[in-house]
């Protein structure tokens, strides 16, 4: 009986050691990090800032382009007053706006005078001022029945009736015009005029620093003078080859302009660029960005340094 209860003694003994071993080992085990493995948490995946179209450089033949604000005037006016004082004017002729032509009677002029040859006959002594060219009449100061005076300005005569727009420059952008070059205006509500280059002023005003190159317009017709217009001068006497990019693809920040890469991994960053003319939509791209290198194409001003973008297929 004591022998028997000794041998089952002995064997929970055994049982109970080897329970303790075994966690002993797994105690060991979890913390040296051996076979039972901490559960691992997924890297965070970025979530696209916004859905974009990239654009590359594309190069393209642009005529060279210097813009220019400037006013519409007559090419050249004539001043016409009465030459004998004291005649009075009887008739007035023509009015502002009136087109005459070379030796029209403007202004019929009279007055009472006395023979030299006869004594005591009398004469009306009659006289005329007519236009000296043809035109416009674009200013009108001859009033029935006053006397006339040698210098006062009756009428002023825009001649041939031919305007030019008279394009402010400045000494730098005068030094790029040539007599005959080629300009393009544009008046009123989207009509546009080809002219040229008939004159270049050689100097510039010291107070604004600007000069003027003046364009010759073949047709006048339907314009006004004094009107305000824009134009653009042909400086490249051709074409020539440049890169360029959407206008949308490129951002200002001050005075800073700069465009937006797109790297490998869809993620954006700030590129300096250095800009030159533009035509049409398209901003010519003149340093800072190479070849094949793709940018945002539209939809930057949303986008900051590093965001991360969904680029759409081309």
């Amino acid at each position: 009986m004591t022998r028997t209860t000794f041998k089952l003694n002995k064997t929970r003994t055994v049982r109970i050691s080897a329970v303790f071993v075994i966690v002993a080992a797994l105690g060991v085990a979890v913390l040296s990090g051996g076979s039972v493995a901490e559960p691992q948490t997924p890297p965070a995946v970025a979530r696209a800032a916004l859905t974009v179209r990239t654009t590359t450089l594309h190069q393209e033949n642009w005529s060279r382009s210097l813009s220019a604000n400037g006013s519409i005037i007559p090419w050249q006016e004539a001043v016409i007053s009465a030459q004998i004082q004291g005649l009075r004017i009887a008739e007035v002729m023509v009015g502002i706006g009136d087109h005459v032509k070379q030796g029209d009677v403007l202004v019929t002029l009279s007055n009472l005078a006395r023979s030299s040859d006869v004594e005591g006959s009398s004469q009306a002594v009659q006289g005329r001022i007519v236009a000296p060219d043809s035109g416009i009449i674009s200013f009108a100061n001859a009033i029935v029945g006053s006397s006339s005076q040698p210098g006062v300005e009756l009428f002023r005569l825009i001649r041939k009736g031919r305007l030019e727009w008279r394009a402010d420059l400045t000494a730098d952008e005068l030094m790029l015009i040539r007599k005959g070059m080629k300009a393009e205006i544009s008046i009123g509500e989207g009509r546009l005029i080809k002219g040229s280059v008939r004159a270049i002023s050689p100097s510039v005003n010291m107070q604004t620093r600007y000069g003027s190159a003046y364009v010759s317009i073949p047709d006048s017709s339907g314009i006004i003078a004094g009107a305000f217009a824009r134009g653009t001068f042909d400086i490249s006497a051709g074409k020539r080859a440049l890169n360029s990019l959407p206008q949308s693809a490129v951002l200002q920040r001050g005075s800073q302009t700069y465009v937006l890469v797109v790297d490998a991994n869809n993620h954006v960053h700030e590129q300096k660029v250095s800009v030159g003319q533009r035509n049409g939509d398209r901003v010519e791209i003149k340093q800072g960005l190479k070849t094949n290198v793709p940018v945002v194409e539209s939809g930057g001003a949303f986008l900051t340094e590093g965001d991360v973008v969904k680029v759409l297929a081309q």
